[in-house]
């Protein structure tokens, strides 16, 4: 596509903002939305007074959204990118908004940070989560340290997992197959497998929720051929996930909620350094085993609420590879614990007004051994202890304000403070909602970079500054819902990684200077019937040298939702995404060149049918239509034109 057609079309979009909020339709704010949001406050507001533009996946969205994975369902989101989730399973996955990299997006689970306090980037792992265990998802972008703390850079995205249902017992089967082919290959038989059940009920004071989930997915290398007569080995993905939910409600007012949960991955993987194919063996596999538990009390009283979240994780992830210089196989482990505490107390002033306020304890150690770093087990820990408030105050004229601050008492770097405000105003005569924030925030290092091989005991935290201003409204009697924010955001003390190709030298440093991301995320929705309706987003984002890597310039997404009947449903979805800068490391010189990835289109469709209404349905999915081939990443294979087939039952 011609860049100048997607400036044009992003062009058109803003125009017709421009004359949609022109229009003189009155809505009431009451009616006009009535979704409640949790992310920028920890408790359930009414979006109406939220002073952010929040997308919110909800359960149906993810239903209509059958057969994709969770990092396919996160990429289509406004000023998301998630790099990586078109490729092989077992592919490394790059999350990016607003310019930061995985190290500033914070993912939380249940309203719980999760995180591998072992990786070099301190993120979750989005592979080891199946869409299937996912009841909604929040993506809350712009900095939030105030409330989350260290991680929440640029962005974060709130998992809320299934829960039980009302019943005393309920179950629910599934199992889709599908092919795994690239743009070069056209295997018919099924090679990408995804089965599992869940079983959740709800009597007197007791509610549960127990699910299943086992994933097999074979049939193409992770690495691109050099040559097309090339022939590289298959790169398999196994996953299995348990999970466990058990609620007591003691009292009216007091609710003890556990949970637990394991899950297991196993994958090939290609050596890094080979670049020729030549040593494409099967013998780099790696392991990954998560365990979490955790305890979730609530009381309610009268003025409000307290919560306390706390949790205990522990991820070891194995590598057993091939030095093919030395031609002997290689073992490395990584083992990281972390633990999490965060009470905080939500207090009812009036009904303009309630503060929240907090205080969190986190502890994170990682123990390596590898051929090269050793065993690091006694140096590699660091905690954490943060207390903040942030209070909300609403108005009956529409003024809305959100401001707090948070003081991060961290181990190995003393003090850091961070604040937001957050003003919005809600129009009454108007369907129209203005907004704006300053907001800072900071990124520690991780373990990795701190302790590793490669680590360098003498960094310190990033630091960020974010801008944003944008608008909400909603036309046509609700018919058109259109959003736009525009940001700006400064980041000292950014975190490379630096390798002396004469000394062979490498660690992790910081980068002097200000680098800068700049950008516009709008979406828009438009029911043009009751039965279809039809949503696009557009994302531009602009970034200084330092950080542009696999960031595309624009990104839009546009789908058609077709109800056909209370049985049908149909999907049909498009996206581009922008050229991006990589760099090609050379295994053999140690040389690093920088190329320019093409830009690339994808055309998807899917189609549901409720075989027996609420009860049996079964599903179709085409991805690539148009079998589209593209790169993601340098040297790695990505999907093309593949189908699946599945099936639900709700017992």
């Amino acid at each position: 596509m011609n860049k100048k057609i997607v400036r044009i079309s992003a062009l058109c979009v803003l125009i017709s903002s421009c004359a949609f909020a022109q229009q003189k339709e009155t809505i009431s704010s009451q009616d006009e939305l009535k979704e409640v949001v949790v992310s920028d406050s920890k408790f359930a507001l009414a979006k109406e007074k939220s002073g952010k533009v929040i997308t919110k996946i909800t359960a149906q969205d993810l239903k209509n959204k059958a057969g994709q994975s969770l990092a396919n369902v996160l990429s289509s989101v406004a000023g998301v990118e998630i790099n990586g989730n078109q490729s092989a399973a077992g592919k490394n996955l790059g999350y990016y908004i607003r310019g930061g990299k995985n190290n500033q997006v914070l993912i939380l689970i249940d309203g719980i940070p999760v995180n591998d306090a072992s990786g070099i980037s301190f993120e979750y792992d989005l592979r080891l989560l199946p869409v299937e265990q996912v009841e909604s998802i929040e993506i809350m972008k712009g900095a939030a340290s105030t409330l989350y703390g260290s991680g929440a850079g640029t962005g974060v995205i709130n998992i809320t997992l299934k829960k039980s249902g009302k019943k005393a017992i309920e179950g629910n089967a599934y199992v889709n197959a599908g092919t795994n082919n690239t743009a070069n290959t056209d295997k018919t038989s099924a090679q990408n497998y995804n089965q599992g059940f869940s079983v959740n009920g709800n009597a007197d004071k007791v509610n549960y929720f127990a699910s299943l989930n086992s994933t097999e997915i074979i049939g193409m290398s992770q690495i691109a051929p050099v040559n097309p007569d090339d022939n590289y080995e298959e790169d398999r993905f196994s996953r299995i996930n348990y999970l466990a939910k058990l609620g007591y409600k003691a009292t009216e007012k007091l609710t003890l909620d556990f949970f637990g949960s394991y899950d297991k991955v196993k994958m090939d993987y290609d050596a890094s350094f080979d670049n020729t194919g030549t040593n494409d063996t099967d013998l780099n596999s790696t392991d990954s085993e998560q365990f979490r538990f955790g305890f979730l009390p609530k009381y309610k009283y009268s003025k409000g609420e307290f919560v306390l979240n706390s949790s205990f994780n522990k991820i070891v992830r194995t590598y057993n590879d091939f030095d093919f210089y030395s031609n002997t196989p290689g073992f490395s482990q990584y083992e990281s614990r972390s633990v999490n505490v965060d009470g905080f107390n939500k207090y009812e002033f009036s009904e303009s007004f309630f503060l929240v306020a907090g205080a969190q304890y986190q502890f994170h150690d990682m123990n390596s051994i590898t051929p090269f770093g050793g065993n690091l087990k006694e140096a590699t820990k660091f905690n954490m202890i943060d207390p903040y408030v942030t209070g909300v105050f609403s108005t009956d004229f529409g003024l809305n304000l959100n401001a707090g601050a948070r003081l991060n008492i961290h181990s190995q770097y003393g003090n850091q403070l961070v604040y937001n405000v957050n003003p919005s105003f809600d129009f009454k005569s108007i369907p129209l909602k203005i907004l704006a924030s300053y907001s800072t925030a900071f990124v520690t290092p991780s373990l990795y970079q701190l302790y590793s091989e490669y680590g360098n005991a003498d960094l310190t935290p990033e630091k960020n500054r974010t801008i944003e201003a944008g608008f909400e409204t909603q036309l046509l009697d609700k018919k058109i819902k259109l959003n736009a924010v525009a940001f700006y955001r400064e980041q000292t003390n950014f975190i490379g990684f630096y390798f002396n190709p004469v000394t062979f030298d490498s660690n992790y440093i910081n980068i002097d200077g200000m680098n800068r991301a700049k950008g516009v995320e709008t979406e828009f929705s438009f029911a043009l019937s009751e039965k279809i309706n039809w949503n696009s987003n557009y994302t531009f984002t602009q970034v200084d040298k330092a950080l542009d890597r696999l960031i595309p310039k624009h990104k839009v997404n546009s789908a058609l939702d077709f109800q056909i009947n209370d049985r049908l449903f149909f999907n049909l979805d498009y996206q581009f995404v922008d050229s991006r800068n990589d760099a090609f490391f050379d295994g053999n010189t140690f040389a690093t060149t920088k190329i320019v990835l093409g830009s690339y289109q994808l055309v998807n469709t899917s189609a549901r049918y409720e075989l027996v209404k609420n009860r049996l349905s079964i599903f179709g999915a085409v991805s690539n239509i148009l079998n589209a081939d593209f790169v993601e990443n340098v040297g790695y294979n990505t999907l093309g034109r593949n189908f699946k087939l599945g099936m639900n039952i709700k017992l």
